[in-house]
C-alpha cells in the first residue's frame, strides 16, 4: 500500500517524506496565497514564488494542489482578472514541475478556471474531492463526465467515500466496477480524518470554513462544541468507533481494493504529521488513537483510546455492523475496555 500525504512548510516534514518517498503515491498542499481558497482555515500566507521552491524540494513523485474549497465569492468565478492570476500561478508550478492536477469541490469554479485557461488546464488532472461524496460508481461515472466536459485531464487517481471504509460490499462493487471501467487509475481511501459517520454536520462545515475564508466572522470551535461534533461525542463517546477511521494495524485490510491510503492533517502541525506518517509506514501505534485522528483533536483533549489495547478482530466487528446500537453493546464495551478520562490522574471511564 502507497500513501499520499500532506505537504507544509516546514524542512522537518519535507526531510522526514522525503527519506521514504517511495513509499507515497503523491503528496497534497495548501497554496497558502490570498485569493486561492481550499477546505481549511487559512492560517498563513506564503509567496508563491517561495512555495514553488520549496514544493520542488519534495521528492514525491506527484504533487497535487488542494483548491477543494466548498464555495467561492461571485468574483472568483466571474472576475477575469482573479482568473488570470490563477492561471498565471499555476503556470508558474507547471513551468517548475511541482503540479500534476488540481484537487476541487466546487464544479462551477472548476469551470471557470477551464474557460479561463488554455494550455494550463490541458496540462493538469482535474481529481474531484473526497467532499463531492463519491461513495458509488455511478456519482464517480458523473463527475469524470463532467471533467471530461472541461478543459482538464481526467484524474489518474479517485478517492472514494468515507462510508466506503466501513461498507465492505459497497468498497468491493466500486473497487471492481472502478478497476473494470478505468483500468489506469489508482483507487484511494482516507485513512485518518476520524468524522462522525455520515456527520450530519459535514456539508454545513465546509461552508462554513469558506465563509471564514471570505471574511465572515464565524466561530466554528464553539458551534461544534455546543451544537455539533463535538457535543455529540461528548453525549455518548462510544460513537467514535462508528467513525470511518482506518487504523495502522487494518491498512492490509484494504489492500484488495485500494491502491494508496490518503493521511491528512495538515492544520495540526508537525509532531501530528510525522507521527502520523510514522504510524502508517510501520503499520503499529502505541499510543492514544485520538492523536492519529485530523478531525477529533479536540477529544484528544479529554479522551485517551489506547490504541494497543484494541482487539485484533474490531475492525471485522465493526465492517459488520448493523448500526442499531440499541442492540449491541460492543463500542460501549471498547470504551469501558479501552479509554480514559484524562485528569490529573487519569480516571478509568
Amino acid at each position: 500500500m502507497l500513501f499520499n500525504v500532506p505537504v507544509i512548510p516546514d524542512e522537518r516534514v519535507v526531510e522526514a517524506l522525503n527519506r521514504d518517498a517511495n513509499s507515497f503515491y503523491s503528496c497534497h498542499f495548501s497554496l497558502y496565497a490570498a485569493d486561492i481558497d481550499d477546505c481549511r482555515h487559512r492560517v498563513q500566507f506564503i509567496e508563491t514564488d517561495r512555495w514553488i521552491d520549496f514544493l520542488a524540494s519534495v521528492r514525491i513523485g506527484r504533487k497535487f494542489l488542494l483548491m477543494n474549497s466548498r464555495v467561492h465569492a461571485n468574483g472568483a468565478y466571474l472576475e477575469p482578472d482573479r482568473l488570470r492570476k490563477v492561471i498565471e500561478i499555476l503556470r508558474s508550478m507547471l513551468k517548475a514541475k511541482v503540479i500534476d492536477g488540481i484537487i476541487f469541490a466546487d464544479a462551477y469554479y472548476l469551470q471557470a478556471i477551464s474557460d479561463a485557461g488554455g494550455d494550463e488546464a490541458s496540462e493538469l488532472e482535474a481529481i474531484p474531492s473526497i467532499n463531492c461524496v463519491p461513495d458509488s460508481y455511478d456519482r464517480i461515472a458523473s463527475l469524470l463526465e463532467f471533467i471530461a466536459s472541461t478543459r482538464f485531464r481526467l484524474p489518474k487517481t479517485l478517492i472514494l467515500d468515507r462510508s466506503l471504509n466501513r461498507r465492505p460490499d459497497a468498497l468491493k462493487e466500486v473497487s471492481a466496477r472502478c478497476r473494470k471501467a478505468f483500468p489506469n487509475v489508482k483507487l484511494e481511501l482516507m485513512a485518518n480524518e476520524g468524522c462522525l459517520y455520515h456527520c450530519p454536520y459535514k456539508l454545513t462545515h465546509d461552508c462554513h470554513i469558506s465563509m471564514l475564508n471570505l471574511g465572515q466572522s464565524l466561530d466554528t470551535y464553539r458551534i461544534n462544541r455546543e451544537l455539533g461534533c463535538m457535543r455529540t461525542l461528548q453525549r455518548d463517546i462510544s460513537l467514535l468507533f462508528k467513525s470511518p477511521f482506518i487504523r495502522p494495524e487494518d491498512v492490509g485490510a484494504y489492500e484488495p481494493y485500494v491502491d494508496v491510503l490518503k493521511l491528512c492533517g495538515r492544520t495540526l502541525g508537525v509532531p501530528f504529521l510525522m507521527r502520523v506518517v510514522d504510524a502508517y509506514l510501520n503499520r503499529k501505534y502505541s499510543g492514544n488513537l485520538l492523536d492519529l485522528m485530523d478531525a477529533m483533536d479536540g477529544t484528544a483533549e479529554w479522551l485517551h483510546v489506547a490504541n494497543d489495547l484494541l482487539p485484533a478482530d474490531m475492525l471485522q466487528r465493526l465492517l459488520s455492523c448493523s448500526r442499531e446500537c440499541s442492540t449491541c453493546s460492543y463500542c460501549k464495551d471498547l470504551i469501558e475496555r479501552c479509554a480514559t478520562r484524562k485528569a490529573i490522574n487519569l480516571q478509568r471511564l
